[in-house]
């Protein structure tokens, strides 16, 4: 998801978004040290997705 993306949601859908891509990289991490994931490079990818969410978040918390 691109941070041009990330900018047009409102804030609800912003926490919607982080809690879903949290949960998701959780489960990515389970089936991954079970077996591996044919592309780990996802692993990375959910991270900076979670990361770029939650920066946008902070930022609108910042400018209220």
């Amino acid at each position: 998801m691109k941070t041009s993306e990330i900018k047009e949601l409102t804030t609800s859908e912003i926490q919607e978004r982080l809690e879903a891509e949290k949960e998701q990289l959780t489960r990515m991490k389970l089936n991954h040290s079970i077996s591996p994931l044919d592309n780990p490079l996802q692993l990375r990818a959910t991270r900076k997705t979670i990361a770029r969410l939650a920066t946008e978040l902070r930022q609108r918390e910042l400018t209220k």
